[in-house]
C-alpha cells in the first residue's frame, strides 16, 4: 500500500500547499475582474478589490465546497446596478452607501434562509425563468461594456442596448487606442484559454494595458482613481434609514445570485461524489455579503470561472478560499499600480466572461419541449431586455409566470372516460384536489347522460399524482351519486401517498378499492 505525503502532517502540510497555490492562483484571475464588476456595478473600482480581500477570507470558514470562490461576479454586478441606478446617481458617494447597504441587505437574508434551513430554496428557481433572464442580462452586460471598448461616451438612454447601438452606429467617435486594447485582451484570454486553462490570461491583458498605458502609449480612458492601503472599516457610510427601500432587490439578488454558487458547488460534488450543504452555502455567501458591508466592498457571491481556476489548480480544501483573500489583502497596498489600466481591458474582460452565459439553443429548443415553459423563458427574457435597468421587475414578472404556469397546470384534470360494454370507466390524470375535484362531478354526470344504459362504474386512479382532502369528499360523492343512480360504484389503483386519507373518507362499505 502506497503512504501518503509521510502521513498525516505530511498529508495535511501537502492539502495547505495545493490550497496557497490554488488561492494565490485564483487571485492573480480575481483581481482585474474585481475591477471590471465594480465598475459594471457602477461602483468605484477599489469596491471590486475589498469585496475580493476579506468576503472570501470568513465565507471559507462556513463553506461547504471545497472549490466555490466568492467575490464580485457578472450577474450580481448587473443586479446591483439595476437596484441603485433608479435611486442614485452612480459613482456619486450616495450610491456607494447605497450599494454597501444592498450588500448588507444580501448578506442577512442569506444568513438567515442558512440558519432557517430554507437551502432548498436554491432548487426552486424556475429553470425556464432562469434560461430566459441569464442570457438576457449577458447581453445587458456586453452592451454595457462595449461604449468601453470603442471608447465613446454615448448619451444616457437608460437601457444598455440602446446605448451600445448607439455606440456602434457612430464609428467616427471610436477610439482606436481603446479599439486595440480591447481586441488586445480578447486575443489574450481567448488565446490562454486555448494554451490551457491555468494560463492567467486575464492578469496578462491587464498586466499588457498597464504597461503600454504607463509608458504614455495609451491616450484613452484608464482606471485612475485607486487608493493604495488596507482594508477600511465603513459601517458609518451605510444609510441605515434607507434599507428598508432595498429589502425587494436585495432579496431577489440573494435568491438569483445564489442560483450560481449552487449550480456550481452541486456540480463539483456531483463530478466527486461528495456532499454539499446548501444551508451552509447560504450562510458563507451571506457572511461574505456582510464582510463586505463593512469594508467598502460590493454585494458578491460565487464565480463560476474562478472556481474552475481553483479546482484545477489543486485546490484540496474550502481554505483555498481564504488564501485567495489573504492574497488580495497583501496587494491592497500596492494597488495604486492598477491606476494605468484601460478602462477598455475591463470591458473587454466582462465580456469575454458573459459571452459563455448568452446559450439561445435551449431557448430555442424549448419550444418543443413544451410551450408554457417556453413562454415563461421568452417573457422573462423580453422583459429582462426591454425594461433595463429594473431587471427586478423582469424578475417578478418570471416568478409571476412560473407560479401562474404551475397554478394552471394544477387545475388541470383530464378525465378519460371509456366504455366496455355497460361498464363506464373512468381515467382521472393530475392531482385531485379542492382546485379539480368539481371536475369529476361534471365529468360523471355528463357521462351518466351519454350512457343512459350503464350499469356500473370504475374510477381508476392510478394516473393520478396525488388527492387531498376535498378530493377525496369529492370520489366519494361521485360514488354515491352513482349508487344513487342505480350503478354498480368501486375505486382501484388509489395511489399508495395518498391511500391512508382516501380509505378513511371511502370507508369500507363503498366497494372494493383495489
Amino acid at each position: 500500500m502506497r503512504r501518503r505525503h509521510g502521513g498525516a502532517a505530511g498529508g495535511t502540510r501537502s492539502r495547505w500547499m495545493y490550497d496557497a497555490i490554488a488561492g494565490v492562483s485564483v487571485a492573480m484571475v480575481g483581481i482585474p475582474q474585481s475591477l471590471a464588476y465594480a465598475e459594471l456595478a457602477g461602483l468605484p473600482p477599489i469596491a471590486g478589490l475589498y469585496a475580493g480581500a476579506l468576503p472570501p477570507l470568513l465565507a471559507a470558514i462556513f463553506a461547504s465546497s471545497p472549490y466555490l470562490q466568492t467575490g464580485p461576479v457578472a450577474i450580481t454586478a448587473l443586479l446591483t446596478y439595476s437596484a441603485l441606478s433608479t435611486i442614485a446617481t452612480p459613482g456619486s458617494p450616495e450610491y456607494v452607501g447605497l450599494g454597501l447597504a444592498l450588500a448588507l441587505v444580501v448578506g442577512v437574508v442569506r444568513v438567515g434562509l442558512g440558519l432557517l434551513r430554507a437551502g432548498w430554496l436554491a432548487y426552486l428557481m424556475s429553470q425556464p425563468m432562469l434560461l430566459g433572464f441569464v442570457p438576457a442580462a449577458a447581453v445587458l452586460i456586453a452592451s454595457s461594456q462595449l461604449p468601453k471598448v470603442l471608447g465613446v461616451s454615448p448619451p444616457g438612454y437608460g437601457n444598455e442596448i440602446v446605448e451600445a447601438g448607439w455606440g456602434l452606429a457612430h464609428p467616427a467617435q471610436w477610439s482606436l487606442a481603446a479599439l486595440a486594447m480591447g481586441a488586445m485582451t480578447v486575443l489574450v484570454v481567448l488565446g490562454a484559454r486555448r494554451l490551457h486553462p491555468l494560463v492567467p490570461g486575464v492578469l496578462l491583458a491587464a498586466v499588457v494595458g498597464i504597461a503600454v498605458s504607463a509608458l504614455g502609449f495609451y491616450p484613452a480612458p484608464v482606471v485612475d482613481d485607486i487608493p493604495s492601503g488596507f482594508l477600511p472599516f465603513t459601517l458609518d457610510e451605510i444609510p441605515w434609514d434607507r434599507l428598508p427601500e432595498l429589502l425587494l432587490p436585495g432579496a431577489i439578488i440573494a435568491l438569483i445570485g445564489f442560483t450560481e454558487a449552487a449550480s456550481i458547488s452541486r456540480r463539483f460534488a456531483s463530478e466527486e461524489r461528495t456532499r454539499w450543504n446548501a444551508n451552509r452555502e447560504f450562510i458563507s455567501q451571506g457572511v461574505a455579503n456582510v464582510a463586505a458591508s463593512a469594508v467598502g466592498g460590493m454585494p458578491c457571491g460565487g464565480s463560476f470561472s474562478r472556481s474552475s481556476v481553483n479546482r484545477m489548480s489543486g485546490a484540496r480544501t474550502r481554505w483555498s478560499g481564504a488564501f485567495t483573500g489573504l492574497t488580495v489583502l497583501a496587494f491592497l497596498p500596492f494597488a495604486t499600480v492598477l491606476r494605468p489600466l484601460p478602462l477598455a481591458v475591463l470591458g473587454a474582460i466582462v465580456i469575454v466572461a458573459v459571452v459563455s452565459l448568452m446559450r439561445f439553443r435551449p431557448l430555442l429548443r424549448l419550444w418543443r419541449l413544451s410551450t408554457p415553459q417556453a413562454v415563461i423563458a421568452w417573457t422573462t427574457f423580453l422583459a429582462t431586455v426591454l425594461l433595463a435597468p429594473r431587471l427586478d421587475i423582469a424578475v417578478l414578472i418570471g416568478v409571476g409566470l412560473s407560479v401562474a404556469v404551475f397554478l394552471w397546470r394544477s387545475l388541470q384534470l383530464e378525465i378519460d372516460v371509456e366504455t366496455e360494454g355497460t361498464t363506464l370507466r373512468f381515467v382521472p390524470r393530475g392531482v385531485l384536489w379542492f382546485g379539480t375535484a368539481q371536475r369529476l362531478d361534471t365529468v360523471l354526470l355528463d357521462a351518466l347522460a351519454a350512457h343512459p344504459d350503464a350499469d356500473a362504474l370504475v374510477i381508476d386512479l392510478g394516473r393520478l399524482g396525488r388527492i387531498d382532502t376535498t378530493g377525496a369528499l369529492m370520489l366519494r360523492s361521485v360514488l354515491d351519486q352513482a349508487r344513487g343512480a342505480g350503478l354498480r360504484a368501486d375505486v382501484n389503483g388509489i395511489p399508495p401517498q395518498s391511500r391512508k386519507l382516501t380509505e378513511r373518507v371511502l370507508g369500507p362499505e363503498i366497494g372494493p378499492l383495489d
